[in-house]
Parts: C-alpha cells; sequence; structure tokens
C-alpha cells in the first residue's frame, strides 16, 4: 500500500514544478499535518509563501525547517535575511541571520556578499569593503573555482566603494581583465563587471573609454531578458489611458482611514526619487517607506489582467485593498501610525497612479522630472533589471520608453491637476531651499531646516543611490550627457520622434 505521506510529497513537487504556487502551498501545509519532522518540506513551503508575499509565514516555515536539522543550514539563514531585509526592513534581523549563516559555515560566500551589500545601505563604508576583501581573498582565481563568479561581484562592488584613483590603479587593471575573462560565463555577472569597468572610466574623464564599455555592458545586460517590444508598450500605455479616462466618481470613493497619509514618490528610474525621499524623511512628520511593492504586486495578482480589472473594482473591494495596504503599511513601521506621511518611493508606480486614487482618493504625488537625456543616459549606465525595465539597456528603447512616460503623465495631470506635483531634479539641487519649500506646502508641512541636511541622517537606503544620497546637495550629475554627446545620436533621434521636448 503507497504511504499517503509520499503520494503527498510527490503531488507537492509536481506542483511546485509547474509554478501552481498556491496548490503546492496547500498541499505541503496538508503533509506536513502528518510528518511535522519533514525539513526540506518545510524549507520548499517557505520558499513558495515568500513567492506568495506570505512573509511571516515564510520565515515561520524556514525557522521549522532549522529546528528539524534542515541540510544546508547557512542557505536557510540567508534566505530569511534576504526577507528582513527586502521585504520587511527588519536590518538588524537581516543581519544576524546573515552573521548566523557564517558561524555555521565561515566560508558561506554568499551571505558575506549579502552582509557587505547590507553594510552599503546603511552608510557603512569600510565594513562593506572588508566583506568584499575577504570574498576576494577566498577565491583561487581558477575558472574551476566556485567562488570566482561571488568574487567577481565582490569585485565589481569594491570598484564602486573605492574607484581607481588613476589609470594606474592596479584596481583598473584587476577590473579589466576580470571584465574581459570568458570564464565568466554568467551574462549578469559579466554585466555587472563591465558596468563597474565603464564606471570607473568614467569617473577617470575617460569617457570614450568608458561608452563602448556601457554599450557591451547593456548587450550582457539585454540578454538576460525579453527584448522591449514598443508596439506592445504603446498598446499597454494606452489600455491605462482608455481604463482611467476620467476622475473616479465621488460616489465611488472610500473613505480615508486612520494613520499616516501615504505620499507616493514616483517617474522614470534615476531621475531623483531617492534623493527626495531621503529629503523629506529627514522631517519628523515623514516616514521613509522606500520601494514599497504593494501595487506592483497587487496589478500582478489579485488585479490581474491590468488595467482591464478595474471595471470591476467597486467602492467596497477598493476600501478593502486601501485597508490591506494601510496592514501592509503598518505591519512593517509600526511607528507610521504616529506620523503625517509615510513614503512610497516606487519610481514604476507612475504607471498605476489612477490605480492608487482609486484606493486613497486624498494621494499626493510627488513627480521628480530630470533632463530628458541625462535621465535617459543614466538608465543606460545603470544595470537594471530587464524584467522590470526592458527598455532599459537600448538607447533608442529608452527614448521610446520615455516619450510613452511623459505622455502618461500629461494623462494624469488632466485628471489631477492639484495632487501631482512635479520636482525637477535639476533645478532642485542647484537651488534646493525654494522647491523644498514648495513641496512642504505641497504636502501640508512646515518648513524645518534638517531636511537640507538630509544626507547626516542614519539609516538603511535601498536603491542604487545609497550613496549619491549620503553626500549634500551636489550638481555634478545634471548636463551630464554633454561628456557623450557625440555618441547620443540615436537617443535624441527617439526622444524626438517620441515627441519629447528639451532635448538640445
Amino acid at each position: 500500500m503507497s504511504d499517503p505521506a509520499e503520494i503527498l510529497k510527490r503531488k507537492a513537487e509536481n506542483l511546485r514544478r509547474q509554478g501552481r504556487r498556491r496548490e503546492a502551498v496547500a498541499t505541503y501545509q496538508h503533509l506536513l499535518a502528518l510528518r511535522p519532522g519533514l525539513a526540506d518540506c518545510w524549507y520548499n513551503l517557505g520558499w513558495l509563501l515568500k513567492a506568495e508575499g506570505e512573509l511571516e509565514a515564510a520565515l515561520d516555515a524556514y525557522s521549522r525547517a532549522l529546528a528539524c536539522g534542515v541540510r544546508d543550514p547557512e542557505e536557510v539563514h540567508l534566505n530569511r535575511a534576504v526577507i528582513y531585509s527586502d521585504h520587511l526592513r527588519h536590518d538588524a534581523a537581516a543581519e544576524a541571520e546573515l552573521q548566523a549563516a557564517l558561524t555555521v559555515n565561515p566560508a558561506y560566500l554568499p551571505a558575506l556578499l549579502n552582509l557587505g551589500n547590507l553594510h552599503e545601505e546603511k552608510g557603512d563604508r569600510d565594513a562593506a569593503v572588508a566583506c568584499y576583501e575577504r570574498i576576494l581573498s577566498s577565491a583561487s582565481g581558477s575558472r574551476d573555482d566556485p567562488a570566482e563568479a561571488l568574487a567577481c561581484e565582490a569585485l565589481a562592488r569594491l570598484a564602486h566603494l573605492r574607484p581607481p584613483s588613476g589609470p594606474d590603479d592596479p584596481l583598473l587593471a584587476r577590473l579589466e581583465r576580470a571584465a574581459r575573462e570568458p570564464a565568466v560565463a554568467d551574462a549578469v555577472t559579466r554585466a555587472n563587471l563591465l558596468f563597474a569597468l565603464a564606471h570607473a572610466f568614467d569617473g577617470l574623464g575617460r569617457f570614450d573609454h568608458a561608452f563602448p564599455v556601457f554599450e557591451q555592458a547593456n548587450r550582457y545586460a539585454r540578454s538576460t531578458g525579453s527584448a522591449y517590444d514598443r508596439q506592445r508598450s504603446e498598446g499597454q500605455f494606452d489600455a491605462i489611458v482608455a481604463a482611467f479616462g476620467q476622475p473616479p466618481e465621488s460616489s465611488a470613493v472610500p473613505p480615508a482611514g486612520p494613520g499616516a497619509r501615504p505620499v507616493f514618490i514616483c517617474g522614470m528610474f534615476r531621475s531623483g526619487s531617492t534623493l527626495v525621499e531621503q529629503v523629506l524623511s529627514a522631517h519628523p512628520a515623514v516616514i521613509a517607506g522606500g520601494e514599497m511593492d504593494f501595487f506592483p504586486r497587487l496589478v500582478r495578482g489579485t488585479l490581474s489582467p491590468f488595467p482591464a480589472s478595474m471595471a470591476a473594482l467597486d467602492s467596497a473591494r477598493a476600501t478593502a485593498l486601501a485597508e490591506q495596504y494601510r496592514a501592509d503599511v503598518s505591519k512593517r513601521f509600526p511607528e507610521a501610525r504616529r506620523a503625517g506621511f509615510v513614503t512610497d518611493k516606487r519610481p514604476d508606480n507612475f504607471l498605476l497612479i489612477g490605480l492608487i486614487k482609486r484606493l486613497f482618493p486624498a494621494a499626493k504625488f510627488v513627480h521628480t522630472v530630470r533632463s530628458p537625456l541625462d535621465n535617459c543616459l543614466s538608465i543606460y549606465f545603470q544595470h537594471l533589471d530587464q524584467a522590470a525595465a526592458s527598455y532599459s539597456s537600448d538607447l533608442r528603447d529608452i527614448g521610446h520608453y520615455y516619450g510613452q512616460y511623459q505622455r502618461l503623465m500629461t494623462h494624469w495631470r488632466s485628471l489631477f491637476p492639484d495632487d501631482i506635483f512635479d520636482l525637477r531634479y535639476d533645478a532642485f539641487v542647484r537651488e534646493p531651499a525654494p522647491a523644498l519649500a514648495e513641496l512642504l506646502t505641497f504636502l501640508g508641512l512646515e518648513w524645518d531646516d534638517s531636511c537640507l541636511e538630509f544626507h547626516c541622517q542614519p539609516g538603511v537606503v535601498k536603491t542604487a543611490s545609497y550613496w549619491q544620497v549620503r553626500r549634500p546637495f551636489y550638481t555634478q550629475a545634471s548636463g551630464r550627457w554633454g561628456n557623450y554627446r557625440e555618441h547620443l545620436g540615436p537617443l535624441r533621434e527617439a526622444l524626438r520622434e517620441a515627441g519629447v521636448e528639451e532635448v538640445p
């Protein structure tokens, strides 16, 4: 007679492989009620629950896996650290998990790499450097060494933390050798090394050396995801405009709830949103929420297919979803109950302004705007996830997407003219006080001098801009495109074709 537990285990595994996560979760839960000592099954359940956004339940499942003596406990501690750091913003707990992983296995380099990254987010440069140098000292340099890829990642990050001081700096030579080493087959690692090398050349003012390396880096980045489809992108933007053709009717507006009011900071990637959040979070009435994933998760899950699903979103459902958002914020930031505002700095939420206004009719949006050429070039110079920004690795595609973004923002302004504040990055860094005064007035906040000293704040910054925002206002990024003007013909042409103004 077959063992019922074995049948359930095989069924759960098949469901997991097929991507039927909810069914797999239920099957694992049934199995573990019968056989609670199956460590690997607790591990798999933790992975599935994390993928479904059930973070506390995932942490509990991983804890049960550890208690049952799971193999490779250091990997479980690492997974728990990622949940604490990237999703729950419990950075002390994340660091404790990474240290636990290294206690179990001092040679576990993935935990050391994550620990270095966490130190960077906290602004502890020396501690981050120590982690990356420890990884580099652990690698043999052999093509057959599995630690070599992690060493390459550590080298790329080290180059950002301690940029080469001149053309004869040994770090530059080491970075060039690693970036061109064919043994590093992983496209993501190759892209990271090439981006680091290109930024090193850029920092040394060797712009004609830098640009071909940026092009090569983007070719590797592009190979890791699907190609950008301009026609499909236009169709998606058209669908959003059609779904939100007019402001919500007053009868469909859910009531405001208690607690901190959300303020949404959005715009193109690399347009200054992290800077604005850091400035605002220095105000005593504002809590920095960072890049929350609630709304992107919502449209991928409950409200899929979006925006077609908006036709069936009634007032009761909108109110329930708004309460879910508030509960999510309260869980991550208990202090938000006593604050005036909590920021949600997810740049691509500009796509979802209509949805957010359905759930939060009084919501305010700070829209960060930057010179088109500088903004697009900064995107091209950053290794963005191709799943989130498939346009980001080609100058013509970036220009096309920028035109679609600008078209949608024009539509949102026509619907919600009093609730969208355009903060122009270049003017802001050049003369911060006037723009800051307007921004605080828009939010109904009193002036506070500490906002101009934002770079002195302790705390964690979880974006690629974490070192830039630990400096005072600086203007070096404005007009940066001029260093590369000879290479930007395709971008200029794409922007003009997309109807974008302000293109020199």
